[in-house]
């Protein structure tokens, strides 16, 4: 992605780790202990802690991203250096105590242990002239705080206190207490609860969730909280009043790993292009669910920008993988979709039983307009797109701005094409698109009386 110099950078300030996943196979156990032999070993690295959440914002942004963290000499900083070389700017405070390298030995998508060196807390220098300037002119500040010193150093402390842009904190049970300017923190559940020891509410619900946001915001006087809930999203609370809550898109399957980071680089380039805290809140709901969704921190290297010419490509392309991986069945469909009716409803839910995800591809406005005339749609794309995914037999939506979906249908090459009408016994206009990767195209019972086109009628009677 080409880096805008002109525009203020993105700066991440914390705790940079090495993660090492050792990924192999496990057909027996070993004869001595009740504990699997590990073969066929592949050895996967990908930057950890701050240096995730800041490959993770320089994947989403054309912004500049400057990392500044503790970096030693060993070998372990030599092998992150060369994973953040091209992605990153790193600014690296002089440290020792060795790289923290966390190694986990993986079963598929099962770790069976996790092997950890390097100090706990890691020894700083002094903060250099050049990080300190970077933090003070950023477009945003990320504090990516893993527990191993950085927050705690008064120079550091000292920079973020003088942070011109919104700070952004994603705090670390064993790290510092938030500077007092930051506009938003973002613990989880568990960190929240850790933390806010002194609020009576017990459990998990909203209730004891918003309680524990408001004690935070008291004991820090940061300006807003907003604790993550994983598959539940998120609960933003400004210190009084009613909080917000952002739930998340639901994802199957998926990685959790590095959710917590991609949620709060999201949230820090949303502040750094101007919006509100609670619209950042709601992007940094979403990007963690389509993080998660694409494999998550294991998919580090992946470019999350969207295909500018398929509105939700990048998720589209993380379920086709999954459901293909697994040998499943993809089913698509496709129309305008204006009102949803009883009809639709049959027709989609009778589509989804022919496979194992369903994909509804839609007209774009324009596309409409030109098939149907200049007084429709009635409902934008955007708004259809949002009422079809809410069906809980529609896994994504796909807006395409053809007259035909052909394009579409070659990008993602279902197994099965579904069309509800009277097509029966005639050929689908999309099935020789089809033939060609060897899907099917079939046509579903449809339920008769009902149509766009006919409320629409009955509406001006």
């Amino acid at each position: 992605m080409s880096r805008r110099p002109d525009r203020a950078p993105l700066v991440v300030v914390g705790d940079a780790l090495l993660d090492v996943d050792l990924v192999g196979t496990a057909s027996r156990l070993t004869p001595d202990a009740p504990v699997p032999v590990v073969e066929d070993v592949e050895t996967r690295e990908r930057p950890g802690g701050a240096a995730l959440a800041a490959v993770i914002a320089a994947a989403a942004t054309s912004r500049e991203v400057v990392l500044v963290a503790p970096v030693d000499s060993d070998d372990g900083a030599a092998r992150l250096r060369a994973l953040l070389d091209g992605r990153v700017r790193l600014l690296g405070i002089p440290a020792t105590g060795g790289t923290a390298v966390k190694q986990r030995v993986r079963v598929g998508d099962h770790s069976v242990v996790r092997l950890d060196s390097g100090a706990p807390v890691a020894e700083l220098g002094s903060l250099p002239d050049e990080a300190a300037a970077a933090i003070r002119d950023a477009a945003a500040v990320l504090v990516a705080d893993y527990g191993r010193g950085t927050t705690s150093a008064p120079d550091v402390r000292a920079a973020l206190a003088a942070a011109r842009g919104p700070v952004v904190w994603d705090p670390h049970p064993r790290g510092a207490d938030p500077v007092s300017n930051a506009r938003l923190v973002t613990p989880n559940g568990a960190e929240a609860a850790r933390v806010a020891t002194d609020v009576p509410a017990d459990g998990s619900g909203l209730a004891a969730v918003g309680a524990r946001a408001e004690a935070l915001i008291r004991r820090w006087g940061v300006g807003a909280v907003a604790v993550t809930l994983g598959a539940r999203g998120a609960l933003l609370s400004y210190g009084e009043g009613a909080p917000m809550v952002v739930p998340a898109v639901p994802v199957a399957g998926g990685d959790p790993c590095g959710a917590g980071d991609s949620f709060a680089a999201a949230a820090a380039l949303a502040l750094a292009d101007g919006a509100v805290t609670g619209e950042a809140v709601t992007a940094a709901v979403a990007a963690a669910s389509a993080f998660v969704g694409r494999g998550g921190a294991s998919a580090w290297d992946t470019d999350v920008r969207p295909e500018p010419a398929v509105e939700g490509a990048t998720t589209v392309d993380a379920l086709l993988a999954r459901v293909r991986a697994a040998g499943g069945t993809v089913v698509a469909t496709g129309g305008c979709f204006d009102l949803l009716h009883p009809g639709h409803v049959a027709t989609l839910r009778a589509a989804r039983g022919l496979g194992d995800c369903l994909i509804v591809c839609i007209n774009s406005d324009d596309s409409v307009r030109r098939l149907k005339g200049p007084s429709r749609p009635l409902v934008t794309a955007t708004d259809r797109a949002r009422v079809l995914e809410a069906l809980e037999f529609v896994d994504a939506v796909v807006v395409f701005d053809e007259d035909t979906p052909a394009e579409v249908l070659d990008r993602l090459r279902p197994d099965v094409w579904a069309k509800g009408g009277d097509y029966a016994g005639a050929d689908l206009p999309e099935a020789a698109v089809l033939r060609t990767w060897g899907g099917q195209a079939v046509v579903l019972p449809y339920l008769d009386g009902h149509s766009t086109t006919a409320l629409v009628e009955r509406s001006r009677v």
